[in-house]
């Protein structure tokens, strides 16, 4: 009699124990979610935005993705240091170029370094980027803002200057691979449909920043009213449904995806897309001949006033060779068959 009550004591324990999981903690232990990652369900949405912005992001379709994991941060300085000291690896910002790769350029310009976000000392016109944005000699994943600057204060920041060699380098060490367009839009939405942001339809909450975005008049007065004038550690800002973190602003992320303004005509045509991979080759009309790979989440430099493109029907872009001071990634693996 006595076993026999320890025994349904045990099993009440248990159950008592499960019921206090978060039903996301349930999802992830029954998936058997990978540690670091969350488990997305999967299924039906509207994919895209018809925000006057995003040209290339319309017409607003459906989609249909399965069940995938995914990381909930960005990849951390922490992570790819334990990369790089196991592999030895080197990134395309830390190898100098040569004139095979860069015919014509002068002997001086080859050096190797990353494109900086170098704010103008006063107000500038919003139609050349090249008023802010600088190629900095010895910035790399190590030195974010050139080489005076260091990482060892920044260790829970996302990883930033991977182009998109290094991206998949990672990925084959970690064993997982890049998400697609599809994959990050619907992790990002949460679970919500149709909204302006991965928290609903009003940019702050109760007054409160929701994510690390620019404050301020763009490019030249960042106001730093979020807290962060660069980028901010993982997990500064409230997760969105699904447990990620930071699907909005922080730093632009990396997908799978070849870039075409013209992709989502494409598939609006098919009725709902299943698992849609992108296109098979990139056109940009502003950079004819420049391959590039689809960003998503916009960066701590987005704003309304020139890029908004923290909402997760947006759309970034960016050539494959080259990386940035606001640009990172993460992961994804597949369900478990």
């Amino acid at each position: 009699m006595k076993r026999r009550f320890l025994y349904v004591m045990a099993i009440v324990v248990i159950v008592i124990g499960i019921a206090a999981w978060s039903g996301r903690d349930r999802l992830e232990w029954f998936h058997g979610a990978p540690d670091g990652m969350a488990w997305i369900p999967g299924g039906e949405f509207w994919m895209g935005s018809d925000f006057p912005m995003f040209r290339d992001a319309r017409p607003v379709h459906l989609v249909h993705v399965d069940g995938f994991f995914m990381d909930k941060t960005e990849v951390r300085n922490e992570e790819f240091e334990r990369f790089v000291k196991a592999t030895g690896y080197v990134t395309v910002a830390e190898r100098v170029p040569t004139l095979e790769e860069f015919p014509g350029a002068p002997p001086e310009n080859l050096v190797a370094g990353s494109v900086v976000f170098v704010p103008p000392s006063a107000p500038v016109p919003l139609n050349n980027h090249f008023r802010w944005w600088s190629y900095v000699h010895g910035a790399d994943w190590r030195h974010p803002q050139g080489p005076e600057s260091g990482i060892s204060d920044r260790m829970e920041h996302p990883v930033v200057h991977v182009a998109y060699e290094d991206v998949l380098a990672f990925a084959a060490w970690a064993g997982k691979r890049l998400p697609t367009e599809a994959e990050w839009e619907f992790a990002a939405r949460g679970g919500l449909e149709r909204k302006a942001y991965i928290w609903g339809d009003d940019f702050e909450t109760g007054g409160n920043a929701m994510a690390n975005t620019f404050q301020g008049h763009f490019p030249d007065q960042n106001t730093n009213q979020d807290g962060y004038e660069t980028t901010a550690p993982v997990r500064s800002f409230p997760p969105n449904g699904y447990g990620l973190y930071d699907m909005a602003g922080n730093v632009w992320e990396w997908t799978s995806d070849w870039y075409r303004p013209d992709y989502y005509g494409s598939l609006a045509v098919s009725g709902v897309s299943r698992n849609p991979g992108g296109p098979s080759d990139s056109v940009d009309p502003s950079e004819p001949g420049v391959p590039k790979k689809v960003h998503k989440g916009g960066s701590f430099l987005c704003t309304d006033q020139y890029c908004a493109r923290y909402m997760p029907g947006g759309r970034g872009k960016g050539a494959t060779d080259t990386g940035t001071s606001h640009l990172g990634f993460r992961l994804v693996k597949d369900a478990n068959p």
